[in-house]
């Protein structure tokens, strides 16, 4: 794989036609888990730019409720493409689309009890989530958003008990994230755009980025050819399976504004 290039050395060829932003949240727009004023503002100035701007992230359900009605973006895919949320101002109504319907969620809740109790046996210091009872379809295994971190052998061996048990398992930079089923984010991404915006990313890849931080994003920075990483992607360049085409020079939340400064000086 090719690493990525200095964002600041891309052409405005390459950003003049963007139509819309996917990002994930969890240091891509947040800093010391925050998000900052700055951040929020160049969320607000993308969409008065008359661009998509759509979080893609494996936070749970209950969050992205609040996200697609309060946050200045005009839809949310969450825990990693189990569904996407799309707030309509007009007629006052939540949009809600999952990957699987509500008796298979359960169902596979069931089978992640299982594979949460063996973690927590055979992985010392590992803990679920905080956020995990507001989850619909996953189960988030946190090894240092909350807790003391564990090295990074402690989390390949959490990925493998996900595994062993026939389950997905991505690791994000705060968790590692399990689910059953083949739903992931760029599926769901895919899914919304063709739904809610009459839009066909196979063949629209070009006209739109992502923004992402960690192994779990590769799949959206294989798909998108002028997918950015934040600066601190660099951290784990070598567990990712497919790399963006830029980076920034600055982390975190501070390297989605720079990206956001990049495209919107062009509009």
């Amino acid at each position: 794989m090719t690493d990525p290039q200095p964002l600041s050395t891309s052409s405005d060829d390459v950003w003049q036609n963007i139509r819309g932003v996917f990002t994930d949240i969890d240091d891509t727009i947040t800093t010391n888990g925050r998000i900052t004023a700055d951040v929020f503002a160049a969320m607000e100035r993308l969409r008065d730019a008359g661009l998509l701007c759509v979080p893609i992230t494996g936070r749970p359900a209950g969050w992205c409720d609040m996200i697609a009605r309060q946050w200045p973006v005009d839809a949310v895919v969450g825990e990693n493409g189990a569904f996407y949320f799309r707030y309509d101002e007009g007629a006052r109504q939540m949009i809600r689309s999952y990957a699987d319907d509500a008796d298979e969620r359960a169902e596979k809740a069931e089978r992640l009890q299982r594979v949460r109790k063996d973690i927590l046996a055979e992985v010392p210091g590992a803990a679920v989530s905080a956020d995990q009872p507001f989850r619909m379809s996953d189960l988030a295994i946190d090894f240092c958003e909350d807790v003391s971190p564990l090295d990074q052998s402690e989390v390949r061996r959490i990925v493998e008990i996900f595994e062993r048990h026939g389950a997905t398992a991505k690791v994000s930079s705060i968790h590692v994230n399990g689910w059953f089923g083949d739903f992931d984010k760029l599926t769901m991404t895919k899914r919304m755009m063709a739904e809610q915006f009459a839009v066909d990313l196979s063949t629209d890849a070009h006209a739109f980025t992502f923004v992402g931080d960690s192994p779990n994003d590769a799949p959206m920075f294989r798909f998108f050819p002028n997918a950015v990483g934040v600066a601190n992607l660099r951290e784990f360049l070598d567990q990712c399976d497919a790399l963006p085409a830029w980076i920034t020079a600055h982390a975190r939340g501070a390297g989605f504004v720079e990206f956001a400064d990049r495209i919107l000086a062009l509009k």
